[in-house]
């Protein structure tokens, strides 16, 4: 996800370890993509900004491997979960969904906060461009 700069896209490319592209995508702003790895190494994420190249950009990337394994003790016997079981699952689910809308929302501040000093130095060269020609006219006038 681009959060920050330019059109928000940047170019995608999953490799293999044996340098296969598994996946491409061109300016791209936001993209999932799923996969079973069918071989073991290093994969590499590569992102490109080469077609916008004076415009700098923040991009967030997430990778969830597999499933989570299940709590400790959980699912250990053959008898049906316990109430305390089942409420620390619940609670485990629940705090995992808690840490995702997080990041939703670091990622919003990070782009807002963007926005803000963006905002904040145009405002600022606009007042200095405003206070120079003020002092020119002024100093034009009195001479």
């Amino acid at each position: 996800m681009v959060v920050t700069g330019g059109s928000y896209d940047v170019d995608v490319t999953l490799e293999a370890p044996n340098k296969e592209i598994i996946y491409r995508q061109v300016k791209s702003q936001f993209d999932s993509h799923t996969f079973v790895a069918p071989m073991s190494g290093e994969y590499a994420a590569c992102f490109s900004n080469e077609f916008s190249t004076f415009s700098h950009k923040l991009v967030y990337m997430d990778f969830q491997v597999g499933d989570e394994a299940p709590l400790p003790g959980i699912g250990e016997h053959a008898t049906v979960m316990t109430q305390m079981e089942t409420s620390a699952e619940a609670i485990h689910k629940s705090l995992t969904t808690v840490a995702d809308f997080q990041t939703q929302h670091k990622l919003r501040e990070a782009q807002g906060r963007k926005r803000a000093e963006d905002l904040n130095e145009r405002v600022f060269w606009w007042s200095l461009m405003e206070t120079i020609a003020i002092l020119t006219v002024g100093i034009g006038q009195t001479s």
